[in-house]
């Protein structure tokens, strides 16, 4: 099973809402950081790929029809490159909401990881944010970075830029699905992130 839709947004920009949404229109099953967290093997392949080692990304992958969040949207770019027929969507968010969110969340997470190696550590912390991440001015400057970055390697056929409020037309017209009759789904507010990483 080859990946069909790549998510390039960082975390906390609406990727659990757009895995949630994806698995709804049939992308399912849908990758997540969760996901690397839950399986050793998995989150063992990663941890090789954030330290710059070759991996065959069909073995990653396997077994999803759509990845979101960190860590593909580190690897947004060998990603596309990997499975050419794969559509792109850049969830996009206020940059300070969404710092505010992050480091209420996935950085506060990441601070109380011991584990150097950790994805969270080793390459968001390190390699994305150069270890700057209560530098608020530091972190929103590599976001959009990152954002346009992402924007100017693909045509508007290829890749949507979008914000989960916006619902369901536009990611349905983009992915060439009906939109369903069941509501958009929101989820993964600051308080969900944190019960669900205090279990």
């Amino acid at each position: 099973m080859a990946l069909s839709v790549i998510g390039a947004g960082f975390g906390r920009t609406g990727t659990h809402t757009l895995n949630l949404a994806l698995e709804m229109l049939g992308f399912g099953p849908c990758h997540h950081m969760e996901d690397v967290n839950s399986n050793p093997e998995h989150r063992d392949l990663i941890r090789a790929a954030g330290r710059g080692e070759p991996v065959a990304w069909d073995v990653v992958y396997a077994g999803y029809k759509s990845a979101v969040d960190w860590p593909t949207a580190y690897f947004w770019r060998e990603l596309a490159e990997y499975f050419p027929d794969a559509k792109l969507i850049l969830t996009v968010r206020n940059p300070e909401d969404w710092y505010r969110s992050a480091r209420a969340t996935i950085f506060n997470t990441m601070g109380q990881t011991s584990d150097p190696q950790s994805f969270g550590r080793a390459v968001i912390e390190t390699k994305i944010f150069s270890g700057r991440l209560d530098d608020e001015t530091h972190a929103i400057e590599v976001l959009e970075a990152h954002n346009a970055e992402v924007i100017s390697a693909f045509p508007p056929s290829r890749l949507l830029v979008y914000q989960v409020a916006e619902g369901w037309p536009n990611l349905c017209a983009f992915l060439g699905v009906p939109i369903p009759a069941e509501p958009f789904p929101h989820s993964n507010t600051t308080t969900e992130f944190r019960s669900r990483f205090a279990k």
